[in-house]
């Protein structure tokens, strides 16, 4: 499963919703998007030394997934499908989107634009 920004910051927050939809994961996945989002809203924290800390500790626990050539692929079609339904996301969400449905694993997240993306399963709590 992959983790959105948003859920990882309620998994750094200790969300007792989160934790149970994640519980029962073998894996989970962290997009190197996720990464820079999580890192620049740290940067901004009141409490970046903790959730730095919290994030070199979890970091190593969790699989990171880079941006490919196959991973360009999906955005391109993920972009052009919501372009066409007149449903554009913001762009770090297509890509997010793209390495989710590269590596066919859900995603785990609050944005319910994930919902009507194709060939992706999207998880919220």
């Amino acid at each position: 499963m992959i983790l959105d920004t948003n859920a990882l910051s309620a998994f750094a927050d200790g969300d007792e919703g989160l934790l149970r939809v994640i519980r029962d994961e073998e894996e989970l996945a962290l997009p190197v998007i996720v990464l820079g989002e999580y890192l620049y809203g740290i940067h901004r924290s009141r409490r970046r030394a903790q959730y730095e800390r919290w994030l070199a500790d979890t970091v190593a626990e969790l699989r990171l997934l880079v941006v490919g050539e196959g991973t360009a692929e999906h955005y391109a079609s993920i972009r052009s499908e919501l372009k066409a339904a007149g449903r554009p996301i913001p762009s770090n969400d297509v890509w997010i989107a793209a390495l989710a449905r590269e590596h066919r694993l859900a995603i785990v997240s609050r944005d319910q634009h994930f919902q009507g993306i194709k060939g992706l399963r999207a998880v919220s709590w």
